[in-house]
């Protein structure tokens, strides 16, 4: 693409981060101009707004849309990009739990390097996942993992403010006093019926800041990657989890780990679950992958996880 027809747009979650987001407006404005970049900043004001400034700004012809703030903010974006293949996208990290970046083999903030190589513009494309129409980047999650995203969630629907240390201690909650429910799950290669202690259906590998709940997954494979495990006695819950952060729990064989194009899934009453993060609820599930749905910018030389 021609530098000069190059026209960048970046949508600001100033809230991202606990405030983390804010900061980033005046590094932002020091990259643009010292680069000479043809760029316009807005800052989101609520939730679901920057689905709407990606969707303007594409209409406008910006031939860059990138987003700076958390998994949250850039699921935004996907929604209104997604299978846009005439659009650069990219994520300035600056959320508190940061796992969508990991993807793309940058660090949860950016240094000054990390700057320069985002703005070299290397570019691949990746896949996208659907449950129940609604995208996610990096995974959606049934059971365990949900729980524990509902209680990041206010009565008014509103995300708490809070830390990583927020996080560990609704999973610490959580893990005490979650019980499973039955689920039947319908894949291409059969059916069959599981208790859900978890159920993560995912394009990335990483989840709550740090826990490889799919360590196998590649992002643009054309396949999700599952990892079901079933019912769990306390002591079991705690070897399991401890096992997550390494992604080595998908050897035990109360794990089954597998890849799909698409599954379907059902319980017998409305469950919580996330979709990067953001929480919903339903009582069945359909699954699917859109194959290169986006093209993003990556860095190169550092641990991603797709193909080249």
């Amino acid at each position: 693409m021609d530098k000069q027809k190059k026209r960048w747009a970046f949508i600001v979650n100033p809230v991202a981060g606990n405030g983390y987001g804010s900061t980033i407006v005046p590094v932002l404005e020091d990259n643009i101009r010292k680069r000479g970049i043809d760029a316009e900043i807005k800052l989101t004001g609520h939730p679901g707004h920057a689905v709407v400034l990606a969707g303007e700004f594409h209409d406008k012809g910006f031939s860059h849309i990138i987003g700076a703030g958390g998994d949250g903010t850039f699921n935004e974006i996907a929604r209104a990009l997604a299978g846009k293949k005439d659009i650069v996208t990219g994520l300035i990290p600056a959320g508190t739990g940061n796992d969508f970046i990991q993807i793309l083999g940058f660090p949860d903030r950016f240094s000054d390097s990390d700057w320069d190589i985002f703005f070299r513009e290397e570019t691949a494309s990746i896949d996208a996942g659907f449950c129940n129409g609604i995208i996610f980047m990096n995974g959606m999650g049934l059971g365990f993992d949900a729980q524990v995203a509902s209680e990041n969630y206010s009565e008014d629907g509103t995300v708490k403010k809070g830390s990583k240390y927020k996080y560990i201690w609704h999973i610490l909650k959580t893990l005490l006093f979650y019980r499973e429910r039955k689920m039947t799950v319908v894949t291409p290669e059969g059916r069959h019926e599981t208790d859900c202690f978890i159920n993560t259906v995912a394009i990335g590998r990483r989840f709550a800041g740090g826990f490889l709940l799919t360590p196998e997954a590649i992002a643009n494979d054309g396949l999700l990657d599952v990892c079901s495990i079933r019912r769990l006695s306390l002591p079991e819950r705690l070897k399991i989890l401890m096992m997550v952060p390494k992604g080595t729990h998908i050897k035990d064989k109360r794990i089954n780990y597998y890849k799909t194009a698409s599954l379907h899934i059902e319980f017998s009453r409305k469950v919580p679950f996330h979709a990067d993060g953001e929480l919903h609820f339903a009582s069945a599930f359909d699954v699917s992958v859109l194959p290169e749905a986006l093209n993003i910018i990556y860095n190169p030389g550092g641990n991603h996880f797709f193909r080249r």
